[in-house]
């Protein structure tokens, strides 16, 4: 028996099978296609320990607002994936486990409820003006994950205040760590939002002292 080319889109046999089983799994609904990576078991976000009551008005002269930039990050933690410090020199991600949103994007939004909440500040997101008149708090996220040596998480904050000309610069680090009793998807964030929220706390502290 010869051999033939088949053009494409001709339908064989193989081709006509596929085509049923293909509609029968759409019409049965039992889940044979999968579109994209499989999600992760839990999806985690951290949460402020202090926040603004519902109804309250934070209003302030232009120049007495507080512009909370986010944060740089290095390449460990600029994921959604929960890092974990095996040493000095590796790391390690949580598994079947991934944040809701990038870390520097969850703790800008901590930072700034935080402040709000503590000192009465009007805090405001820098991408939604073109020009800033009031202090600007801008910093490095340098630990936002699970130091796996220590059992312990670990978030560090490198600040860095600038005055509303730019004339003085103030930059202090903060860190804080809270103890993690399994390396796994449910313990890892009540840990890193307890010290999350710990560092959110001392910077807030730490601008009121600072003045305008």
């Amino acid at each position: 028996m010869k051999g033939r080319d088949i053009m494409p889109g001709t339908f064989t046999p193989r081709r006509a099978a596929h085509a049923l089983m293909l509609g029968a799994c759409l019409l049965a609904g039992t889940g044979c296609v999968r579109f994209g990576a499989k999600p992760p078991a839990q999806l985690l976000t951290i949460t402020p320990q202090s926040s603004v009551s519902a109804g309250e008005t934070l209003a302030d002269a232009n120049d007495n607002a507080l512009f909370v930039d986010l944060p740089v990050t290095p390449r460990s933690i600029a994921t959604a994936r929960v890092a974990v410090r095996d040493g000095n020199t590796s790391f390690a991600y949580v598994k079947d486990a991934a944040w809701v949103d990038l870390p520097a994007r969850q703790f800008q939004s901590l930072l700034a409820e935080t402040i709000r909440a503590r000192i009465g500040r009007l805090v405001l997101d820098p991408g939604q003006f073109l020009a800033r008149r009031g202090q600007t708090l801008e910093g490095t996220l340098q630990d936002f994950g699970i130091d796996a040596a220590n059992h312990s998480a670990v978030v560090t904050y490198d600040a860095t205040l600038m005055s509303p000309d730019g004339q003085r610069i103030t930059r202090r680090r903060f860190t804080a760590s809270a103890p993690v009793t399994e390396i796994d998807a449910n313990s890892v964030a009540p840990a890193i939002n307890q010290a999350a929220n710990e560092v959110a706390v001392a910077v807030a502290d730490w601008i009121r002292t600072q003045g305008n």
